[in-house]
């Protein structure tokens, strides 16, 4: 039986889950190498004069559950803003009690409360059980978009072209 979930938003105390929760979701996604965010860029970025994302922490039962990261989007086709989910990440232990979806929801709810037109993220193709579970929330699949970046020595290429 699923035990209750809450979901709070980050602070300031809670910056050493965040980096464990970040850890273990580059591991999950075999990437751990490339998480390097510091405890002070990540508090810079939540609590910064110019903060650039919001964050969230799922509890299952009062135990850290999961999290949610995200920033504001513009969509210049809706001329509204829309929310991109920059990370999403339940223990695996935690799985199968609802707090994937229940964060789902919390962010659709801000969505809805802000007037965002688009509630977006991407998932990595080999993710057949994320995949899944988005598709049974009724997120479509932007296929025919490819995501593009610039990072590293190419980015300081172009800025000095």
């Amino acid at each position: 039986m699923p035990g209750q979930i809450t979901i709070d938003p980050v602070t300031p105390a809670d910056i050493p889950l965040v980096m464990h929760l970040i850890r273990a979701l580059a591991e999950y996604e075999h990437e751990l190498e490339s998480a390097q965010a510091t405890p002070e860029q990540l508090h810079e970025a939540l609590f910064g004069p110019n903060p650039a994302a919001e964050a969230v922490i799922a509890r299952l039962d009062g135990e850290a559950a999961g999290w949610a990261i995200w920033f504001q989007t513009f969509s210049t086709w809706t001329g509204r803003p829309g929310l991109w989910l920059e990370d999403l990440f339940v223990y695996p232990e935690k799985r199968r009690f609802g707090v994937g979806k229940a964060l789902l929801q919390h962010l659709a709810r801000i969505c809805v409360e802000r007037n965002y037109t688009r509630f977006e993220w991407s998932v990595l193709d080999w993710n057949e059980p994320s995949i899944a579970f988005y598709r049974s929330l009724g997120a479509v699949g932007m296929d025919e978009w490819t995501t593009n970046r610039i990072s590293g020595e190419a980015l300081k290429r172009l800025a000095e072209s």
